[in-house]
C-alpha cells in the first residue's frame, strides 16, 4: 500500500483513474468526477503521481513502431518504455503506454512486466487485422446495399446467415439485424429475409423454430424377428385412413361378438432403451406438416411394420399386436385379449369404406363394425362424453403451390374413431387388472355451461370449457371421452407412448419384467415435451401456410360463422379455412349467423390474418 497515494494515477476497468484517499480505504476519482471505494485489486497502479484526470483529454504520440524494432529481444520496465517511446516518464505517458499495451500490437503485459512481441507474432497480428479491416468493408457495403435495396444473391446470403438463425430460433441475437438498428426478434428477422428476397413466402421456420426437425429418424430398425403368432389372416380385416395417409398403423375387423383392434408392432424389434427407442423419445411424435412428414421411426424401416403399406385396396399379410375385445350384448367390454399376430389388411379410404359400406360385396363385413361404433358412441354419451364438432380443413403443399380443402364428415372415420377409443378402454383394463406400470391418458372435468348453446357455437363452447389431458401412470377418467379409463396404443409408429405401452405389453407377454413405474414416467416427461414442440410446430405450421395461401388473396369473400362476442368484436369461425378469426361488425351477430367477411391484409412473419365486414 506504500506505492500508492493521494493523486497516484490508476488503471480501473482500462480507464484512468486517480487516487483521492488512500488510507485503509481507497478511493479513486474517475471521469465525470463520480468518486468509488475500490479494493487494492481492483486497480493497477501505473504512475505515482502527482495527476489530475484532466490531463488525458489528449495523449502523447511517440515512435512505437521504431522503439519496438529496436528493442527484439531485450528485457524491459514499464517506466523505461515510457521513457523510450515518449521521452518522458508521466502521467499522460504512462497511461499512452498502457494504452498501447491494452491494444497489444507491438507489445503487450502490464505496469509490472512487458512483452516485446516477435516479429512473427506482429505479422500475424497485422495480417489478422488486415482480414477484419477488409471483412468490415465489405460488411459496411453489404449494410449499405441492404438500405438502398441493391443486394446481390447469392453472394450477400453470407451477410444474413445471423438473421437466418435468429428466424428459425436458433440463437436470441442478430448482428445484422442490431446495425440495421432493427428489433432482434424471430419475427421481424422473418420479415427483413422477405423483404430482402433471401426468403420466398415458401420457406416454413417454424418447425425448427419450435426444435424439430424436417428430416425423418435415420437410425434403421431390424425386421421383426421370428417369433410365434396367432393367424388371423382368414378375418377380413381393414387399415381405414385419410386419402393422404401413408403409415397405416391400426386395423379393424369383426366376428361374432368380438372386434378386434390390430395394431402395428414396431416394438417387435425397438426394445426399450435401443439407438431407435432413444431416437423416436427424442422426437415424441411423428411430426405432421402441410409439406410432408418427419417421422419418429426411420422411413425406410415403415414397410416392416405398417399395416398393409405395400398395397392398397388389396389384401396384404402384416405383423401385428391384436387386441381381442370380447363384447357384452350392449357392447361394453366383456373381456381382452392381447396377442401377436398375422393379419391380411386391406387398405381403404375414408371414402372408399363408406361407399363400400353399403355395397353388396363389403356390407356385411363392414357393417357389423358401424353398428358397434354407433353404440359406442352412445354408451359414451349416457356416461357424460362431450362432443365437438366443428369443421376441419386439409393443407397440401406442393412445391409452390398451397391448397386448402374442407374435410368431409364421415361414418367411416367416425367408426374408426369408436373403434380406436375401446381399444385404449380395454388395453387400460387389460394392464390394470395384470399390475403393468404403464402411460394412461386421463382428462379433469370441465366446468361445462349448464345450457351450452347448439350448432357450431356451442361446439366452440364446449371446447373452450375443456381442460388439458394428463399422462400419467395412475389410471383415471377421461371426462371428455366419458371413459373410466382410458390409454392410447393404436399408433406406435406416430406416438411415442404408444410405443412405450407396446413394449410394457410385450415384456409381459414374454414373462420378463416390465418397465419400472419410475423408469416409464421418466420416458413420459421426455417424449410428452418433444411431442409437445411438435404439436405447436404443427399448428404454427399450418397457421403459416394459411397466411401464404391467402397472401395473394387480398379482398376476397368468405362466410364466417360468428362464435360469441369478445369485447368490441366477435369471434367468427370461417369453416373453409378452418380457423377463428376476431372481427369489428358493423351489426352484432347473433351465435351460429353467418356472415361475409372480406380480406384485408396478410402478414407472413407474424401469421397475421386480419378480415373485415
Amino acid at each position: 500500500m506504500n506505492l500508492i497515494q493521494e493523486k497516484s494515477l490508476v488503471i480501473y476497468k482500462n480507464k484512468p483513474a486517480v487516487i483521492i484517499e488512500a488510507a485503509e480505504k481507497i478511493i479513486i476519482s474517475v471521469a465525470g468526477g463520480d468518486k468509488v471505494k475500490v479494493r487494492e485489486k481492483d486497480i493497477e497502479l501505473i504512475h505515482p503521481g502527482p495527476c489530475a484526470l484532466a490531463e488525458f483529454t489528449e495523449l502523447p504520440k511517440g515512435d512505437v513502431r521504431g522503439m519496438w524494432e529496436l528493442l527484439e529481444g531485450e528485457k524491459i520496465t514499464f517506466k523505461e518504455l515510457a521513457e523510450l517511446i515518449y521521452d518522458e516518464y508521466s502521467p499522460r505517458t504512462a497511461f499512452a503506454l498502457y494504452m498501447e499495451l491494452l491494444d497489444g500490437f507491438y507489445f503487450s503485459g502490464n505496469s509490472v512486466e512487458i512483452k516485446i512481441h516477435t516479429p512473427e507474432e506482429v505479422g500475424m497480428e497485422e495480417k489478422r487485422r488486415n482480414e477484419k479491416q477488409k471483412g468490415q468493408a465489405e460488411r459496411d457495403a453489404f449494410l449499405e446495399r441492404f438500405r438502398t435495396k441493391t443486394l446481390v444473391f447469392p453472394d450477400d446470403k453470407k451477410f444474413l446467415q445471423d438473421v437466418e438463425a435468429l428466424a428459425y430460433g436458433q440463437t436470441a441475437k442478430s448482428r445484422t439485424l442490431k446495425d440495421l438498428n432493427k428489433p432482434e426478434t424471430p419475427e421481424e428477422a422473418h420479415r427483413v429475409l422477405l423483404d430482402s428476397g433471401a426468403w420466398t413466402l415458401f420457406v416454413n421456420p417454424y418447425p425448427q423454430r419450435n426444435g424439430c426437425s424436417f428430416i425423418s429418424a435415420q437410425i434403421p430398425v431390424s425386421p421383426p424377428p421370428e417369433e410365434a403368432r396367432v393367424d388371423l389372416t382368414h378375418l377380413s380385416s381393414f387399415a381405414i385412413d385419410n386419402a393422404w395417409s401413408t403409415d397405416p398403423d391400426d386395423a379393424v375387423s369383426i366376428e361374432g361378438n368380438a372386434l378386434f383392434v390390430h395394431i402395428a408392432d414396431p416394438a417387435a424389434s425397438i426394445a426399450p432403451d435401443s439407438p431407435a427407442d432413444k431416437e423416436a423419445r427424442g422426437r415424441g411424435a411423428t411430426l405432421y406438416l402441410p409439406e410432408g412428414a418427419s417421422r419418429m421411426i426411420c422411413e425406410e424401416s415403415l414397410p416392416l411394420f405398417a399395416l398393409g403399406y405395400r398395397s392398397h385396396d388389396t389384401p396384404e399379410i402384416s405383423p401385428a399386436l391384436t387386441f381381442k375385445i370380447i363384447l357384452n350384448s350392449d357392447f361394453s367390454i366383456a373381456a381382452t385379449e392381447v396377442f401377436l399376430s398375422w393379419v391380411s389388411v386391406t387398405r381403404l379410404t375414408y371414402e372408399e369404406a363408406d361407399e363400400r359400406a353399403v355395397s353388396p360385396e363389403f356390407a356385411a363385413l363392414l357393417a357389423p363394425l358401424f353398428v358397434f361404433a354407433e353404440a359406442n358412441f352412445k354408451r359414451r354419451q349416457q356416461n357424460g362424453a362431450v362432443f365437438i364438432d366443428l369443421p376441419e380443413v386439409h393443407i397440401s403443399v406442393c412445391e409452390e403451390n398451397v391448397s386448402i380443402g374442407r374435410i368431409k364428415p364421415s361414418r367411416a372415420a367416425f367408426m374408426v374413431q369408436e373403434c380406436m377409443l375401446i381399444a385404449g378402454e380395454a388395453a387400460a383394463r387389460w394392464v390394470m387388472q395384470r399390475k403393468i406400470p404403464f402411460p394412461f391418458v386421463s382428462q379433469d372435468a370441465g366446468e361445462l355451461p349448464k345450457n351450452p348453446l347448439p350448432g357450431l357455437a356451442g361446439s366452440y363452447q364446449l371446447r373452450r370449457c375443456m381442460r388439458p389431458r394428463t399422462l400419467s401412470t395412475k389410471p383415471a377418467a377421461h371426462f371428455g371421452l366419458g371413459l373410466a379409463v382410458y390409454t392410447q396404443v393404436t399408433s406406435p409408429l406416430r406416438r411415442y407412448t404408444d410405443l412405450l405401452a407396446h413394449q410394457q405389453i410385450r415384456l409381459f407377454l414374454r414373462g420378463e419384467k416390465p418397465l419400472s413405474e419410475e423408469d416409464v414416467l421418466m420416458r413420459l416427461a421426455a417424449s410428452d415435451a418433444a411431442a409437445l414442440a411438435a404439436v405447436h410446430a404443427e399448428r404454427a405450421s399450418r397457421a403459416h401456410w394459411t397466411a401464404v395461401y391467402l397472401f395473394d388473396k387480398k379482398n376476397s369473400v368468405w362466410e364466417g360463422i360468428a362464435m360469441e362476442k369478445k369485447g368490441n368484436k366477435s369471434v367468427v369461425l370461417i369453416p373453409d379455412l378452418g380457423i377463428e378469426t376476431q372481427v369489428i361488425m358493423c351489426l352484432e351477430p347473433e351465435p351460429n349467423e353467418k356472415t361475409r367477411l372480406f380480406l384485408s391484409s396478410v402478414k407472413i412473419p407474424t401469421g397475421e390474418i386480419l378480415f373485415n365486414q
